[in-house]
């Protein structure tokens, strides 16, 4: 007679009739379930190219909290709230309880998954846990929207040994690993827009475009706003050999067309970057060419460094095309180099820190800060013995110690950082933190600040000094894929990145506690266990002993612990 927890894995027992889950009826935390709860709703029935669903575990996201804070307004739901309301959870693992019959030869009860999120159908977005009902319910019908979108199939296979939390925040760890594989053109974009632009100083000098600007490859169309008379009569001449579109634009503040995909400034005009900036298409790249450094800072959209993967190049030479090839932007982690992570101790923060650690060819030293001795405490108890015993100089500092902060960064200021990673979405962090970048240095914008947020950057470093300043937003499926991999075979373990467990009853505090970064790591909710408060792990030794013992060192949640924890747990 097989035991509760070997039925349950082998979805041997059929669903219920009924179910709960948590509906969020618009902006707020009061409109989050009825009375403080889940409700109940019943199990949905499926047609022949549908599969139903149990979601085993879920993960819960900041970008949760983005969607109660913002409802409606929030820019993946776009359907009436109040009467349709929105079940969160999009980091998620999932087994298969019934198969549609067309579908029988592909699919069998049993067969675990995960999801990507980002689930696309003719170019309109579903993704799961906003516009498709999310893992804050217990089960699910799955439509061909998952399972025949723009890039095919978004489930991902699981293997039977593999955690169920482990799989679920294989997700967020996928936007992490992501975060470390970005690509950027090294030219100007084929079949593109390239806006180029003087400026007063420019005037003297002689520019050219090595490469990108012949038959072999360039854009569509050009736009000119007072550049230099020689160099624009040859960009003239070439762009009728090449049958390039050539439009002239004097006022820079009417360029004929709202996006393009670059710009190219000639010369160190702070005002000029400011204005053309906001014109970037997505993608887009604005280079500037320039031998001396801007008078001032310059007030960057670091929200669209962000989300719309913008990014600025430079040289101080006279050719185009070396300010995008000269210095190519790195994305790895520099191997042997010094790592900064700003905001380190959140769940994200935990995850950018475990993988520098344990990535091969990773940074020789590394800077945590965080403004939480909680959760720069423990994550000095988690990762710091672990790093010194592969030979990397580990350091962890909290900003409000200001005297100690002061001394580490000056230690510091002469070397400056290969790589500054950002978690912490505020603006003058970035603009401080910037400041020690190291030549050819690389800063990573991972954290999720809104588009039109500025922060004030030293855009002379990206010519003089090579800086460089990208960001990431989300995953693909190849992502999830590789994570994925990487989790099973033991490279990368999400299950250190859990802080605190409870029931699907206990997801409203889960995220006022995500809201309120009341934990150092990932909430993880069982939707389909007993009623069970949020607990952190270092206190299940009082109310779980024996899940508490298969823990890491009493503090890390592994695949045994979750086995227990289901066995005492399971209805």
């Amino acid at each position: 007679m097989p035991d509760k927890l070997s039925q349950y894995r082998h979805a041997q027992t059929p669903p219920p009739t009924g179910q709960r889950l948590w509906p969020l009826y618009g902006a707020g935390f009061e409109n989050l379930g009825q009375e403080d709860s889940t409700i109940p709703a019943s199990v949905p029935s499926i047609g022949p190219d549908d599969l139903l669903v149990r979601h085993d575990a879920v993960g819960l996201c900041f970008s949760d909290t983005k969607v109660i804070k913002l409802g409606q307004d929030h820019p993946r739901i776009y359907r009436d709230m109040q009467t349709d309301p929105v079940v969160l959870g999009h980091e998620v693992s999932m087994t298969v309880i019934q198969v549609g019959e067309n579908l029988r030869g592909q699919y069998r009860a049993g067969d675990r998954f995960i999801v990507q999120a980002d689930i696309f159908v003719d170019g309109v977005g579903y993704a799961y846990g906003y516009e498709i009902q999310g893992g804050l319910s217990q089960y699910n019908r799955l439509d061909q929207r998952v399972l025949n979108g723009d890039d095919g199939n978004y489930l991902i296979p699981v293997q039977p040994s593999t955690g169920y939390a482990e799989s679920a925040l294989t997700e967020p760890w996928a936007c992490v690993i992501a975060a470390y594989q970005l690509r950027y053109r090294t030219g100007l974009k084929p079949g593109g827009t390239t806006w180029i632009i003087g400026a007063g100083e420019s005037q003297a000098r002689s520019y050219t475009i090595s490469a990108g600007f012949d038959e072999h490859s360039h854009p569509a169309r050009l736009v000119l706003s007072c550049v230099p008379p020689a160099f624009e009569a040859w960009l003239r001449t070439r762009a009728g050999q090449l049958g390039i579109e050539v439009i002239a634009a004097p006022d820079v503040t009417q360029p004929p067309q709202a996006e393009v995909d670059d710009i190219v400034v000639l010369g160190a005009d702070p005002d000029l970057v400011e204005t053309v900036s906001p014109h970037l298409a997505h993608f887009g790249i604005l280079a500037i060419l320039a031998e001396g450094p801007m008078a001032r800072k310059v007030n960057v959209d670091v929200g669209r460094v962000h989300y719309n993967r913008w990014v600025y190049v430079g040289s101080r030479g006279s050719d185009v095309a070396a300010a995008y090839s000269a210095t190519p932007v790195r994305a790895t982690l520099k191997p042997g180099g010094k790592a900064w992570f700003v905001g380190a101790g959140g769940p994200m923060g935990r995850m950018h820190v475990q993988r520098a650690i344990q990535v091969s060819n990773g940074p020789g030293e590394i800077l945590c800060t965080d403004v939480s001795d909680l959760r720069l405490g423990d994550l000095c108890d988690s990762f710091a013995a672990e790093a010194e015993a592969k030979g990397i100089r580990w350091n962890c500092v909290n900003p409000t110690d200001k005297e100690t902060y002061r001394r580490t960064l000056e230690s510091h200021a002469e070397s400056g950082f290969d790589d500054i990673i950002v978690l912490a979405p505020i603006p003058v962090v970035i603009s401080e933190a910037a400041g020690y970048l190291a030549p050819k240095g690389v800063m990573n914008v991972f954290a999720g600040l809104n588009r039109g947020m500025q922060a004030a950057l030293e855009l002379s470093d990206v010519y003089l000094k090579d800086v460089r300043v990208i960001g990431h937003s989300a995953s693909t499926i190849d992502d999830l894929r590789l994570m994925l991999h990487q989790a099973e075979s033991g490279e990368l373990s999400p299950n250190r990145s859990v802080a605190a467990v409870g029931s699907l009853n206990a997801a409203k505090d889960g995220l006022a506690a995500v809201r309120d970064t009341r934990y150092p790591g990932k909430v993880v909710i069982y939707p389909q266990i007993k009623e069970f408060p949020l607990t952190a792990l270092p206190d299940l030794k009082d109310s779980l002993p024996s899940v508490w013992a298969l823990l890491k060192d009493g503090r890390e949640w592994t695949v045994e612990a979750e086995a227990e924890f289901l066995r005492l747990m399971l209805p």
